[in-house]
């Protein structure tokens, strides 16, 4: 069987970075499962998935375009410093929770912290960088 768009296919993979850095695994758990062209995996592991039989590996360098996309000025956010709680002493790199309008959790990280401001980055973490996976197809289903 070859996987096409609307399977439901459950892969094994091991993702890096261009240093050779592990950011992700599915080593020692459940093979990753999801219905391929559904929008639910980045844009780039789909594609690679897609034409691939049960048994087969391969490895796929993800552009960044076809990952989490290229970091955006826009994604920073700037708050005041008396909009900020009092009990929260924010320090660069630490990671914050937001929530959205819509009631969604927004994860950031702080990226400056002056005397009047905090600036929040809330770009993806992977956001800008090639991927590379290593992926090896384990089932596909209807």
């Amino acid at each position: 069987m070859t996987a096409k768009k609307g399977d439901f296919v459950q892969v094994h993979y091991t993702g890096r970075l261009r240093d050779g850095s592990t950011f992700d695994s599915s080593e020692g758990r459940e093979p990753l499962a999801f219905e391929l062209g559904s929008g639910q995996m980045i844009p780039g592991f789909d594609a690679a998935v897609h034409g691939m039989n049960i048994g087969d590996k391969k490895e796929a360098v993800i552009d960044a375009n076809e990952a989490y996309g290229q970091r955006s000025e826009e994604m920073f956010i700037t708050f005041r410093l008396d909009e900020v709680p009092a009990d929260l002493n924010p320090e660069v790199g630490m990671q914050l929770m937001l929530q959205q309008p819509d009631g969604s959790p927004l994860p950031v990280v702080v990226a400056q912290v002056t005397d009047e401001v905090l600036v929040l980055d809330a770009n993806h973490p992977l956001a800008g960088q090639d991927l590379i996976f290593e992926i090896e197809l384990v089932a596909i289903g209807q």
